[in-house]
């Protein structure tokens, strides 16, 4: 118990906060990256079915966009869960 104690009390150094920083950052990054690029994706597509056809209705331009983030979501949340809880393993550890 005494053990847990002094190391819980351990800060860490300048160097391994910003290390932790950046890998934060670069994790936030992988995490999102794939439901921004296909709500991208999407977007650019309805856009462009929009003025081929002229139909300016701005519920066509969210609604797939919506639904296929959803989708993405649901699919990528494993993923993404495991990658986020790895991290906060590795940081609270302290390696």
């Amino acid at each position: 118990m005494a053990v847990r104690a002094a190391r819980a009390a351990e800060v860490p150094s300048g160097s391994a906060l910003s290390t932790l920083a950046q890998e934060a950052l670069l994790l936030a990054v992988a995490v999102s990256l794939p439901v921004v690029a296909i709500a991208a994706l999407v977007g650019l597509l309805v856009a462009v079915l929009q003025a081929a056809t002229q139909v300016q209705d701005a519920t066509l331009g969210h609604l797939p966009r919506l639904l296929v983030v959803a989708v993405v979501l649901a699919l990528m949340a494993p993923w993404m869960g495991s990658e986020i809880a790895a991290f906060a393993l590795r940081a609270f550890r302290g390696g």
